[in-house]
């Protein structure tokens, strides 16, 4: 009884340190400004079972794409004898589920999908630690990064052994007889183990068995209560940030109403009275995490470090300063710090940093060439370009630092409606030669 109370105030205390956990940054989320998606909803839903549910993304690099399915797969079925431990660890039993017809089998499918993880993560590790594929080793991959997936990979390989080494100690209790328990049949794969165990004495398998299991359970509580700290937040988010992904053409620019309807009113094209009465505009584009919309906060903690958009770019290909996977990185990084300071001191604090400059150069903003490669490429639908294009906004508007050429186009455009320096009468001199006026 003391065990099960014990087993019952970790499992409670994992799970309020999991909410409180998750609140924090659902509280650094809404930080960002109002959005509206909801449109499509059906359209919203088929994408999030074919990327995020279904990994269509993931297998346009079919080897690493594989292995994740297989992860992504089996560590959920595997975890469905979550279930058995929960309901054994509160009331006392053991293996409570095993009246259940073909139970030795279910248990072995189990076993199949624990060696298909267990044989994944050693195959990331290795690309990871001795291949070293470039992509997990850009600057912006420093210690703490690389070290979070080694942490996991390891942390998943373990969890699947004490699975292996409890349900092997397990069998053969089972084929002695041992008092409590229940005999289920012979499992898969651990039944290979039996002859590394069979010399052992009943009591020191009865340790291996609780040690397994307790190890098991505990290790994913604290799995559970470290992805909030980790990369890894995206097995939970890579849903619904797939199911708010862009729907529109991924090249869209969002446009400010109220700059919209300015234009408008000097074309003629509304009225003032047409133009509704919109609050007055505080910052144009972002220059903080605050100006950024909540999607693209969002964005920001479902990233998964893959670096499948920053193998793609164009810019940082061509050796510019451009890693679109930074941005977002710096983006989270900046929205932690930010979170924590509101938290703590409310509306008025004020750390003198902003997104831009401290964390996210001009260079790295004005490399963009909005091609939209790796909002393509990224398995969770992450969009990188409309978090640069909105500080390139503020830039551009606020700050008037855009680069001479951006500056010299706009003034040219404003003053002789072309990018070029020539007068507005003189537009189609280009084509004299060309006789198609004749």
């Amino acid at each position: 009884m003391i065990v099960n109370i014990i087993f019952a105030l970790i499992l409670v205390l994992a799970i309020a340190f999991f909410y409180r956990n998750v609140s924090i940054i659902a509280k650094n989320i809404k930080l960002g400004k109002s959005v509206d998606i909801s449109d499509n909803k059906s359209q919203r839903w088929k994408t999030m079972f074919l990327v995020a549910i279904g990994q269509s993304k993931m297998i346009k690099r079919p080897i690493a794409g594989i292995l994740h399915i297989f992860v992504y797969v089996g560590f959920i079925i595997v975890n469905f004898e979550m279930l058995e431990i929960l309901i054994d660890g509160i009331t006392g039993s053991h293996r409570v589920l095993s009246f259940i017809p073909y139970y030795n089998y279910l248990v072995s499918i189990f076993e199949i999908f624990a060696l298909a993880v267990i044989s994944a993560c050693l195959i990331f590790l290795f690309r990871r630690n001795i291949v070293r594929v470039k992509r997990f080793h850009n600057p912006e991959m420093t210690s703490w990064p690389r070290l979070d997936g080694n942490i996991i990979l390891i942390t998943e390989i373990l969890l699947m052994s004490a699975f292996f080494s409890m349900n092997t100690a397990d069998s053969i209790l089972q084929i002695r007889g041992e008092e409590h328990f229940v005999y289920t049949g012979s499992f898969l794969l651990s039944s290979f183990l039996i002859p590394l165990f069979e010399g052992f004495s009943s009591n020191t398998l009865m340790f291996v068995e609780r040690f397994g299991w307790w190890f098991h359970i505990l290790g994913v509580f604290a799995f559970l209560n470290y992805i909030p700290y980790s990369k890894h937040f995206h097995v939970f988010l890579a849903f619904p940030n797939v199911y708010y992904t862009k729907l529109k053409a991924r090249t869209y620019i969002s446009n400010m109403d109220s700059v919209t309807n300015e234009v408008k009113i000097a074309m003629g094209i509304i009225n003032e009275s047409e133009a509704g009465g919109e609050d007055e505009v505080g910052t144009f584009g972002a220059k903080d995490v605050k100006d950024l919309s909540w999607k693209n906060l969002m964005d920001a903690y479902t990233c998964t470090e893959c670096g499948r958009c920053t193998a793609v770019c164009p810019a940082n290909l061509t050796g510019k300063k451009l890693s679109p996977r930074k941005i977002i990185m710096d983006t989270r990084d900046r929205l932690e710090e930010y979170g924590k300071g509101i938290r703590k001191e409310g509306e008025k604090f004020d750390d003198k940093k902003t997104l831009i400059n401290d964390y996210i150069s001009h260079e790295e903003i004005w490399a963009c060439t909005t091609c939209n490669a790796c909002t393509l490429e990224c398995p969770v639908n992450i969009d990188h370009v409309s978090i640069i294009l909105e500080l390139r906004r503020y830039i551009f508007m606020e700050e008037s630092a855009a680069p001479s050429a951006i500056n010299s186009m706009s003034t040219n455009i404003e003053n002789n409606g072309a990018p070029w320096q020539y007068s507005a009468a003189d537009r189609y001199a280009w084509a004299d030669e060309l006789y198609i006026n004749e």
